[in-house]
């Protein structure tokens, strides 16, 4: 039996009107500190976001939510934060904003293999 590991996950939303609190799912982190392990991942359903009525800028949403992937990865080029530690990194992108990309509390749970997992809870949660 493989062992567990504890994990944490946030879902990556973006918010188009933050005063009507209506949101998308668009992305997912999950984070393992044990097995000094961070993923992103997003993916925009343009269909479900022309359903609201906004005016974000798409191609500006796309870079900062492509970022979160960037950081997860600790690429050089992603800025200062990629530098960080993988829990500071997860800390950072997880944290409470009031802006239109927004993620959720983080959640816990337990895996033995963490890429099945995050692959699993991707496709509940965002496709």
């Amino acid at each position: 039996m493989r062992e567990k590991h504890l994990y944490e996950y946030a879902v990556i939303r973006i918010v188009p009107r933050v005063e009507c609190e209506e949101f998308i799912n668009v992305g997912l982190l999950l984070f393992c500190k044990r097995q000094k392990y961070l993923r992103a991942m997003v993916k925009i359903n343009h269909q479900k976001l022309s359903l609201f009525n906004t005016e974000l800028e798409l191609e500006q949403l796309q870079i900062n939510l492509n970022s979160f992937e960037q950081i997860s990865k600790g690429d050089k080029n992603a800025g200062p934060i990629a530098a960080f530690e993988i829990s500071e990194r997860f800390r950072w992108l997880s944290a409470v904003r009031s802006s239109c990309i927004q993620t959720s509390r983080p959640h816990t749970g337990f895996s033995d293999d963490l890429n099945a997992t995050f692959e699993i809870l991707f496709k509940e949660l965002v496709r």
